[in-house]
């Protein structure tokens, strides 16, 4: 009996996965490795905790609802840039808004959630011969451009909060 194209194909693919399942999960040098890029793109998350640790005693001045505000990664008309920084961190970019009315500053916050990305393919020649291979690809940055928030400051005070709708 002859194999046909797609059961080489899925025989192939499956003899590839089978392989790939013995180097990571069975050699722990890889899994280690896997695992340590893993934490070390969680580590060098900054969080609204973080950032209040390295302002504490002028966190500790603001009211206790402003400390919630802040703890929960939110911003309010009315927040100072300190304020804003606290809970949000630093602006991935900062626009300058100008209209009739004057100036306004603009820090625009990008979904920098990590990505994973995943791929076959396959290939053939002359002949019998099919050939398969896979490639994933993490991204701890995060590769997305659109904007989460922007924060509109004018003198120095939040003026405007816009967040992306899901």
């Amino acid at each position: 009996m002859r194999i046909g194209k797609e059961e080489r194909f899925f025989t192939e693919a499956l003899a590839f996965w089978r392989g790939f399942a013995k180097v990571v999960f069975m050699k722990p040098g890889v899994l280690f490795s896997l695992f340590l890029l893993l934490a070390m793109g969680v580590a060098g998350c900054s969080s609204p905790d973080s950032r209040i640790k390295d302002n504490q005693a002028v966190f500790d001045t603001y009211s206790l609802e402003t400390q919630y505000t802040i703890r929960q990664g939110k911003v309010q008309v009315g927040f100072d840039e300190l304020q804003v920084r606290m809970a949000m961190g630093d602006p991935d970019r900062v626009y300058t808004r100008t209209t009739t009315v004057g100036k306004s500053q603009v820090w625009a916050y990008t979904d920098n959630s990590p990505s994973i990305g995943f791929g076959i393919g396959v290939g053939g020649g002359t002949g019998s011969s099919t050939r398969v291979g896979t490639g994933l690809g993490v991204n701890t940055y995060g590769d997305r451009s659109e904007d989460r928030a922007r924060i509109v400051f004018e003198e120095g005070k939040v003026s405007a909060v816009e967040e992306l709708e899901n």
